[in-house]
């Protein structure tokens, strides 16, 4: 997918996710293809942005303690990048190995889809990792992904709209847990020494 097209998807995503969730649909690209076209581009803004800020911005701890070099920020960027990828596949595998229970289609590479499009949002609020202390805006920017991943559960997973909810809710545990899990073991990999 070239630069524009990413534009005008992100644009579709975030803007009118229902029209845009049936064009994804229809595309039935593998996840090969999603991650290498889609999600692997986008997770560089957040990893980017974190090594810039981390290196070369640094970050406040109190007590006027100032971090800031490049290897914090070789860590900062490969956490953020590893937890993305790592996290959408984790739980892209879970949303598939859910949908049966939930009266969906079982389908590996659609459910990656799913969840690598719905992580658009906070792979573009990964820019306020440019400034440390705006991080958290990042999460904020990042929670309307949820709304994508509800909106998209019907025509990515077939999932009937009695069911829609609850597969949800489902899903959004499983990804909480997921992201809990992945970034304490990685941050206890990565950032044990400061």
């Amino acid at each position: 997918m070239d630069i524009s097209g990413m534009v005008n998807r992100a644009k579709g995503l975030l803007l009118a996710p229902q029209n845009e969730w049936p064009l994804i649909n229809e595309e039935k690209a593998g996840q090969v293809k999603v991650l290498l076209s889609w999600l692997l581009p986008l997770s560089l803004i957040p990893a980017v942005a974190a090594f810039i800020g981390y290196a070369l911005i640094g970050s406040s701890v109190g007590f006027g303690i100032y971090l800031g070099s490049v290897s914090w920020g070789i860590k900062m960027a490969v956490l953020r990048l590893v937890l993305l990828i790592g996290g959408a596949c984790i739980t892209a595998f879970i949303v598939n190995a859910l949908a049966e229970k939930n009266a969906s289609e079982k389908n590996q590479d659609q459910a990656f889809a799913l969840v690598a499009y719905s992580y658009t949002p906070i792979c573009l609020g990964g820019i306020f990792n440019i400034i440390p202390s705006l991080a958290p805006l990042g999460l904020l920017v990042g929670l309307y992904g949820l709304y994508l991943l509800y909106v998209g559960q019907p025509p990515m997973m077939k999932t009937p709209q009695d069911k829609t909810t609850g597969y949800f809710v489902v899903s959004l545990i499983c990804a909480i847990v997921v992201h809990i899990v992945l970034g304490t073991v990685l941050g206890a990999i990565l950032l044990r020494r400061l």
